[in-house]
């Protein structure tokens, strides 16, 4: 047992060392952007030495890739396992909603860290066969989640392009721009919009069944 303690403090001690490095990182990108973060930095924030924080995420592209692969597994559990409406048990569009304001909210606290992912997945997926929209560490899920809203809800929309519209803005500098100005709940209100007019039946079929035909004998 007494051989155990040290492995055990020293698991321990390496999982709070990561936190650690995390929540710095997470702090710093709320006032600086990614490229302007170094590792020194990051290491002083987080109270521990540079070579931690090189020896458990490689490069600062790896502490920045980590970070995001963090804040999408708390929203994976939320989905997967959570409380509805996020989480299974309420209908399709109901989680749809829920999920789209979920990500708004990452994306706004994370809004510098996304756009710096979304240009390194790029750059890199531009130099193999790779598509860079799933070459992104979340864009994966995020997309095949609302892409199976969708057609839960309407089996005939072309669901998986549909979603690849519905998060095609969020790595645009116009909408970081906004983000940046505080205007994540505008966002949140325009996505909720698009979806709307996406799950329901369009105006013009709904009022010819809701309208009485017009009287034209008189």
């Amino acid at each position: 047992m007494t051989q155990d303690r040290p492995e055990r403090a020293e698991r321990a001690d390496a999982a709070r060392n990561r936190r650690a490095i995390l929540l710095a990182t997470e702090e710093l990108l709320a006032r600086y952007r990614p490229e302007q973060i170094s590792m020194e930095q990051v290491a002083a924030a987080a109270g521990v030495g540079k070579g931690t924080v090189f020896h458990r995420f490689g490069s600062r592209m790896g502490l920045m890739h980590a970070l995001m692969a963090e804040r999408a597994l708390a929203l994976t559990e939320a989905v997967s396992s959570g409380p509805p409406p996020l989480g299974p048990g309420a209908p399709a569009a109901e989680r749809l909603f829920a999920f789209l304001d979920a990500i708004v909210d990452v994306v706004a606290r994370n809004k510098g860290l996304l756009a710096a992912l979304g240009h390194a997945d790029t750059t890199v997926a531009a130099k193999s066969d790779e598509d860079p929209r799933t070459a992104h560490p979340v864009y994966g899920f995020w997309h095949g989640h609302i892409a199976d809203l969708l057609a839960a809800e309407r089996p005939d929309l072309d669901a998986e392009l549909q979603a690849h519209i519905l998060l095609a803005g969020l790595q645009s500098r116009s909408i970081l721009l906004l983000l940046e100005q505080g205007e994540a709940a505008r966002l949140a209100a325009a996505l909720h919009a698009l979806a709307r007019a996406l799950l329901h039946t369009p105006i013009e079929d709904a009022s010819t069944e809701d309208t009485p035909a017009e009287d034209t004998t008189g």
